[in-house]
């Protein structure tokens, strides 16, 4: 997992930093963390833990406050919002972006679909983009829609990453594929905004430029790929 970045001074300060964004996520954060950190862009946050960490029953909201069930992600969030100087997400002040639920990879392992093949291995025309395939997708990463859809109800400006166009070999392309498009319907359903770099960062295969990729590592971008996030994000208004 990409190290913690948090912002280009320390983690902890004896007065709130001026931020422009809380960066939450799994280790797809570390790339746009680290680019934001080179440019000088002044945020808090980063990678919290692994992406099978942050699809189902990964935080609760006692009191109406997030609190992460696992020690670290809980102990690293509660830094990020002391450097905020914040009490919770309530209180945020600046745009949340997040990359929590985009492990698609994870939702899309092969052997986890083969029950819905049919005899010739493939899928049933439409299952795809099927109301069933949704139910289940949205089912694996119901704890990430659902933290995407507390943010937003708070009033917070919310951006959800999509990840890099990257599938290991346990992992089906094409569930990959629809998978990723199941939650991005339904987070910009409920008003959350995605970064979106697949126009630009694919080759004519459909899947991530070479130059986009983290070397010897099948699943994540590069800083280069960061690099094209941050600029989104700047274009934005970020």
């Amino acid at each position: 997992m990409t190290s913690i970045v948090t912002t280009p001074s320390s983690t902890t300060t004896a007065r709130p930093i001026a931020a422009r964004f809380l960066l939450l996520g799994d280790s797809h954060a570390g790339p746009i963390g680290r680019a934001a950190a080179e440019t000088g862009l002044p945020f808090v946050g980063g990678p919290m833990g692994a992406a099978r960490d942050f699809t189902a029953e990964f935080f609760d909201l006692p009191g109406g406050a997030v609190a992460f069930r696992a020690a670290e992600p809980q102990r690293l969030y509660e830094g990020f919002l002391a450097d905020l100087g914040v009490a919770g997400l309530r209180d945020l002040r600046i745009p949340l972006v997040a990359t929590f639920g985009f492990g698609v990879h994870f939702y899309a392992t092969a052997e986890n679909w083969w029950i819905y093949r049919e005899p010739d291995g493939g899928f049933p025309p439409g299952f795809l983009t099927s109301a069933l395939f949704d139910a289940i997708v949205l089912a694996m990463a119901r704890d990430a829609v659902a933290f995407y859809r507390h943010a937003v109800e708070l009033g917070l400006r919310v951006l959800a990453v999509l990840p890099p166009q990257r599938v290991p070999g346990q992992s089906d392309p094409a569930v990959f594929r629809a998978a990723q498009e199941s939650l991005a319907r339904a987070l910009s359903g409920f008003g959350v905004e995605l970064v979106d770099l697949r126009a630009r960062a694919v080759d004519e295969t459909g899947w991530q430029r070479p130059e986009l990729c983290e070397p010897d590592d099948p699943i994540h971008g590069s800083l280069a790929f960061g690099r094209l996030i941050v600029a989104e994000l700047l274009e934005r208004g970020l």
